[in-house]
């Protein structure tokens, strides 16, 4: 039985709106790519609208064709499609899927983007490198997008990439409501790189814990070797935030890590579950007790078993649709 939560009684749980038409742009519409049907029928059901009909199909050589069923002329478009594996894919359809809806006329089109493939790529760090995420950035504006929703970016920088008003929400509330059920005792909030000590620092300010860092290095890519952990972990649950869980072998060996330096147990947090290469097998055999990622990315039925517990994001997303809709504050949500 795989553990799936909806967060109930979190400040994203109950959509306070009467009206899915603004006076500025129409009709509200949403709708879903391939990547992620799952979750869009999850954000137009805490809406209270049902998904626009749209017919995605391959012609035999592999190209993507889009038939959008119904008139989008002059509405507030919602097209919820993460880039997740195959990410190339899912690219292409989004740019297809963002320029049928420009050449639909719709008033205002937003790239509700959950997932945002190759954000590893946002700066040089070698010669003649590409930066890829700003190109997808581009393109993405460049097929037709108004506006972006992303969630948990790789990096805060990549807001600035975009030439279109970006609204970057955060998974961290509804990933701390889960630690604050469990009731946990004595818990340190552990950062598994410098780089992501802002996060932590966050998610250690919600649960009124204290902070540890992982001092790590890569010799190569997708190796990981822990140097040193930096703070007080013995005697502590330690809680691991992270972006996302690629390969698990970073999370892996930070959790060997801890335990050597005494703490309880270790559990990992992450808002999107990317989980390739037999990562799942790696994290499963690995001293966690339990793994925490949200639904922005779909996992299999096998890959939903325990220890990975599954949070929905999609009362967020749906929360934050209707203000934008309505002219809201979506910063508030983060109050």
């Amino acid at each position: 039985m795989d553990k799936t939560e909806v967060i109930s009684g979190s400040p994203y749980s109950q959509i306070a709106y009467e009206t899915t038409q603004s006076p500025q742009w129409g009709d509200l519409k949403i709708l879903s790519g391939t990547a992620n049907p799952e979750l869009a029928n999850k954000v137009a059901a805490a809406i209270g609208i049902g998904l626009t009909e749209m017919e995605v199909t391959r012609f035999a050589d592999g190209e993507i064709n889009v038939k959008i069923k119904e008139s989008m002329r002059g509405h507030d478009v919602f097209l919820v499609q993460p880039t997740c594996h195959p990410v190339n894919e899912n690219l292409i359809e989004l740019f297809i899927i963002l320029d049928a809806l420009r050449r639909a006329s719709a008033a205002r089109i937003t790239a509700v983007v959950p997932y945002y493939a190759y954000a590893r790529k946002e700066k040089k760090t070698q010669p003649r490198e590409p930066i890829s995420a700003k190109l997808m950035a581009n393109i993405i504006t460049l097929a037709g997008a108004h506006r972006i929703i992303a969630l948990d970016l790789h990096t805060e920088a990549i807001e600035g990439f975009f030439d279109v008003p970006v609204d970057h929400l955060t998974a961290i509330k509804i990933l701390a409501g889960h630690v604050k059920r469990l009731g946990l005792q004595n818990i340190v909030v552990v950062s598994p790189d410098v780089g992501g000590t802002r996060r932590a620092r966050r998610l250690a300010n919600i649960l009124e814990a204290p902070l540890a860092i992982v001092d790590k290095r890569r010799p190569a890519d997708d190796v990981m070797e822990v140097m040193h952990v930096v703070g007080d972990v013995e005697g502590q649950h330690a809680i691991v935030i992270d972006d996302m869980i690629t390969t698990g072998m970073t999370v892996a060996s930070v959790a060997k890590a801890l335990l050597a330096n005494g703490a309880l147990s270790v559990r990992v947090l992450a808002t999107h579950p990317v989980m390739v290469n037999g990562a799942i097998e790696l994290l499963r055999s690995a001293p966690i007790e339990e793994i925490v990622v949200t639904d922005t990315i779909p996992l299999t039925e096998e890959q939903k078993k325990p220890p990975v517990t599954v949070l929905s994001v999609a009362p967020l997303i749906a929360e934050a649709i209707m203000r934008i809709h309505s002219n809201g504050s979506v910063s508030e949500l983060f109050h």
